[in-house]
């Protein structure tokens, strides 16, 4: 199980760095999404002023969270991975909510890092529940 964790983080580490790319790209127009005819725009959504906290873009957060999760579960520490991914989750919920009903325009690289999150949620809780362990390994 830890083996895939690690896989799905880096793959997310590559999902956010395409997100950080989108984030340094051209810059591009404020679009309106009713005349538009689509709500997806990575570019829009990685360029906007929620993309950054402090100066940092959220996707360099992004590639620091999955590489910890990645040797967090490589080293077997179930909790910590457990409780890792519970903090990443609950923010990708709430940047998820930012571009459902603020920006109103979704991002294909936050959308495919938010359904990473919640699988390895699933993993990493799943695994701590369900695989026997010793106290030592929690």
């Amino acid at each position: 199980m830890r083996y895939i964790i690690a896989v799905l983080g880096i793959v997310g580490i590559g999902v956010s760095f395409l997100a950080l790319a989108a984030h340094y790209a051209a810059p591009v127009q404020q679009i309106d999404v009713l005349r538009s005819g689509s709500n997806w725009n990575s570019a829009y959504v990685n360029q906007s002023p929620y993309a950054e906290v402090h100066g940092v873009p959220v996707a360099v957060f992004g590639i620091a969270g999955y590489a910890l999760l990645v040797v967090l579960a490589l080293l077997r520490r179930k909790m910590l991975t457990a409780y890792s991914d519970g903090i990443g989750l609950a923010y990708a919920l709430y940047l998820t909510n930012i571009e459902a009903h603020i920006l109103r325009v979704w991002c294909v690289y936050c959308v495919s890092s938010l359904m990473l999150i919640v699988l390895i949620t699933f993993l990493a809780f799943g695994e701590l529940i369900f695989a026997p362990t010793s106290l030592a390994n929690r």
